[in-house]
């Protein structure tokens, strides 16, 4: 059944994560429409909200559609496969990597207001997003937390492909209250799917620690 919104579908998928309320866990958005998502979350479990920075490495022409990913501290993800079926060769790939990474960089600075990543280690880090229709993003943000030390990985997702789910679920505990046989665009899941702002993202964050008398993130 499609979601009302971001809102909706955090708290559904907040239930689906009901079993983690009272461990060390640390719930981590990507930005932008991840966040809101995270924000229900992370309050009906009870853990503290921050984010993950991912960009994706979209096709030059089709930017909707992931080759690969990069995600902070350095991790990075190809989808060779898409790479090649879409003819776009090994030298346009890494320009279109180094913008996603600059992108990244710029995202970072805004996002974090000059702080750094979270506290991961020893802890138990759920990813979320509001959707996932390639994995490639999931993949390298699960890398990126793992490198961070986090203890045990969790991806939640309202909505996701069948074979994004097996991809993921070959590096990652997955849950997912939805998934379609055929996902052609995680939106048309949602009644409302406005583009979320830097902006949001930022006050929610400050919202979610403000709800949990949190002055400053713990940063690493």
């Amino acid at each position: 059944m499609p979601f009302a919104d971001r809102t909706d579908a955090g708290r559904r998928l907040g239930a689906r994560l009901a079993f983690l309320r009272g461990e060390d866990v640390v719930v981590l958005g990507l930005p932008r429409g991840g966040v809101p998502v995270a924000f229900e979350v992370a309050r009906l479990i009870g853990a503290p909200l921050d984010v993950l920075l991912v960009a994706k490495i979209g096709v030059p022409r089709h930017p909707e559609l992931a080759m690969g990913a990069v995600a902070e501290g350095g991790v990075r993800v190809v989808k060779e496969q898409v790479r090649q079926l879409v003819g776009v060769t090994p030298a346009e790939f890494e320009e279109v990597a180094a913008r996603a990474v600059a992108q990244l960089d710029a995202r970072i600075r805004t996002l974090r207001s000059g702080g750094g990543a979270p506290l991961l280690a020893g802890r138990t880090a759920v990813v979320v997003d509001d959707g996932m229709a390639t994995g490639s993003t999931a993949k390298a943000a699960g890398r990126a937390v793992r490198d961070m030390g986090a203890e045990r990985v969790i991806l939640g997702v309202p909505v996701a492909s069948t074979e994004a789910l097996v991809e993921v679920g070959a590096e990652m505990e997955v849950v997912c209250v939805e998934a379609p046989h055929r996902l052609t665009a995680v939106g048309q899941w949602y009644a409302d799917f406005t583009q979320v702002s830097d902006r949001e993202v930022i006050e929610l964050l400050q919202r979610a620690r403000s709800e949990r008398g949190e002055v400053t993130p713990e940063r690493g």
